[in-house]
């Protein structure tokens, strides 16, 4: 849902639109921040697909469609996910008006036009999303996709409190697939608002529910080297570096192993991963931080 730099904290959390053709309830849509993934609905197509899509044509003819309305309004806001990810946002607006008309009260279709609003991130688009996710949580208090996304919103306006209480509720909702980024969109959150304690439990809960966590474990390395836990930090960093093999390794985690090394005192790591920096990445943040502290290896790293 993208998790490898040092980007704003909205930058890396992905409003959530896959999986957009079940129940409202669990209508589960992985992320992101960082991009926009989706899975193909095997349903009735409408009338105005092009030819190849991945949904199923129906064998009946147009004027004996037997859909419900709620299997209608689920179409076309599968269809509006799809069109989000191309960003075609007028034509996933069009799909979505339909499914509002099939069904007012489907909160699946709620969200995604905050989703497809906040996207287009103009201010006038920015308010109205905001009136679409609350809607979509009135509608179905316990869509959990609905309250990720919302924090992920509030987040960009920088009301980071009120984020913070959408991604605990997402994050608790023990069997919703998304949780783990939820957690992790929650322990970025705390960053924001400063608070590192919170910030390091949310992202421990978050390994808890998925070793795996990439996020987690980088933004754990950071918290465990500002404590100076130099081993933990080390064997997570070491972890990480298992969980990227074939992706490349990022400037921040470059940085960090340079870190690492000269907490340990170990010259020949430290050198050569600052040589694999300032080469391949001349220009990121994390080369200017190191050059900073080359001239002066006594200061605190910024």
């Amino acid at each position: 849902m993208c998790f490898l730099t040092d980007k704003p904290l909205t930058d890396n959390m992905q409003p959530v639109v896959a999986q957009a053709a079940v129940t409202s309830k669990r209508l589960l849509l992985g992320m992101a921040m960082v991009g926009l993934f989706l899975t193909g609905c095997q349903s009735t197509p409408t009338d105005d697909l092009l030819g190849d899509t991945p949904y199923q044509t129906s064998t009946r003819p147009s004027n004996d469609r037997n859909l419900d309305q709620q299997e209608i309004a689920r179409v076309r806001t599968s269809l509006a996910a799809q069109y989000i990810r191309k960003n075609e946002l007028d034509t996933a607006q069009r799909q979505l008006e339909k499914a509002f008309a099939a069904d007012s009260r489907y909160a699946p279709a709620y969200d995604m036009m905050g989703v497809l609003l906040q996207q287009e991130g103009s201010r006038i688009n920015l308010q109205k999303a905001d009136q679409y996710f609350k809607k979509a949580i009135a509608l179905d208090k316990d869509f959990e996709q609905a309250h990720n996304n919302y924090g992920v919103y509030l987040s960009q306006m920088k009301r980071y409190k009120e984020a913070a209480e959408q991604f605990e509720i997402a994050g608790a909702a023990l069997g919703y697939e998304g949780r783990i980024g939820a957690l992790e969109n929650l322990g970025r959150t705390y960053l924001q608002m400063g608070d590192r304690t919170a910030a390091a439990k949310a992202f421990l809960r978050a390994l808890d529910g998925n070793r795996n966590s990439i996020i987690a474990h980088i933004e754990l390395v950071d918290l465990l080297l500002e404590q100076q836990r130099v081993a933990q930090a080390q064997k997570l960093y070491d972890e990480t570096l298992i969980l990227v093999q074939g992706q490349g390794i990022s400037p921040r985690l470059l940085l960090q192993g340079i870190k690492l090394a000269a907490a340990q005192n170990n010259i020949t790591t430290r050198q050569q991963l600052a040589q694999q920096l300032l080469s391949a990445y001349p220009l990121s943040d994390e080369a200017k931080q190191l050059k900073t502290w080359l001239n002066n290896p006594e200061a605190p790293w910024k």
